[in-house]
């Protein structure tokens, strides 16, 4: 699958409103982080390498939630949020997985109205 125009467009201008307010172009792994950051009101000046997989997977479960594939069962004694997997993830060659992430990434911003 190559990604579709709507799609490509639409990233592009989620790239655009991060450049705009952060000054550099991410990728969608630096989107993620973002995504983790808010979602978790972390926010470190070191942030270790254990602290910033964390972050994502959250993003990730975050993101996906919508589609049913994760369900947020609450926060633990630090305030970090844990979810439940609902469903197994599709499994699809490594172009298409970064199109579904972005996807939802997009969506995820829809929804916060940015």
């Amino acid at each position: 699958m190559l990604i579709t125009d709507d799609l490509q467009q639409r990233w592009w201008a989620l790239e655009a409103k991060l450049i705009e307010r952060f000054g550099k172009k991410p990728d969608t792994e630096a989107v993620l982080f973002l995504i983790g950051m808010q979602e978790t009101g972390f926010l470190e000046e070191k942030i270790s390498k254990e602290q910033k997989q964390d972050l994502m997977h959250v993003a990730i479960c975050t993101i996906l939630g919508p589609s049913g594939y994760y369900l947020k069962e609450g926060n633990d004694e630090e305030g970090w949020p844990h979810f439940k997997q609902l469903k197994t993830l599709p499994t699809m060659p490594l172009h298409e997985q970064d199109n579904f992430l972005k996807d939802h990434i997009l969506l995820y911003f829809e929804q916060m109205g940015f």
